[in-house]
């Protein structure tokens, strides 16, 4: 299976980044395995114009680098976001590239399987509600297979993920069929 990973933190070698790598250990010894950091891309915010809609390529009207993005997304049979918490969401980072997504290319894609990793700085109970919420949503909207999801709370420094959660991802990714 080829899998796709959309990671948003900027912070390189921090928590998320820790989680991915222990993702990616624990699949790619059976699957093709890609990740995107989308802090290295040169990413604009969707301007809501639609016009993706009617171009008969639907290409975006903005010259940046989530064609990029669209090609990897094409080759994919499964999407796992990673992302740091900010303000009880995505990073910003990730947020424009899942807005970007509208757009009827999406249609053409073959990603039937999902997961999640987060991690969070705080230890609320509701820190992930939001986010959860819209995986969901997403997950309903497009049909797609829920594989799974890390969700880490009290996670502030740098390493402070912890050993369980890199199980977690870890076996998240090799149980994948």
């Amino acid at each position: 299976m080829n899998i796709l990973i959309l990671s948003g933190s900027p912070r390189k070698g921090g928590n998320t980044d820790l989680l991915v790598e222990a993702f990616v250990k624990g699949a790619s010894p059976r699957h093709h395995v890609e990740v995107v950091s989308v802090h290295d891309y040169k990413i604009n915010p969707c301007i809501g114009c639609n016009s993706c809609f009617a171009r008969e390529d639907h290409k975006c009207c903005q010259k940046d680098d989530m064609q990029i993005v669209y090609e990897k997304a094409a080759a994919a049979e499964m999407l796992v976001i990673a992302s740091p918490v900010y303000f009880y969401g995505l990073s910003a980072q990730l947020k424009v590239v899942i807005d970007r997504f509208h757009n009827p290319i999406r249609d053409t894609f073959h990603i039937h399987k999902m997961a999640l990793l987060l991690v969070g700085a705080a230890s609320l109970p509701e820190l992930f509600d939001g986010i959860l919420t819209q995986y969901r949503l997403c997950l309903n909207f497009f049909k797609l297979q829920d594989m799974g999801r890390v969700l880490v709370r009290g996670a502030k420094d740098k390493g402070d993920v912890g050993e369980i959660a890199l199980q977690q991802a870890y076996e998240l990714g090799k149980m994948l069929e």
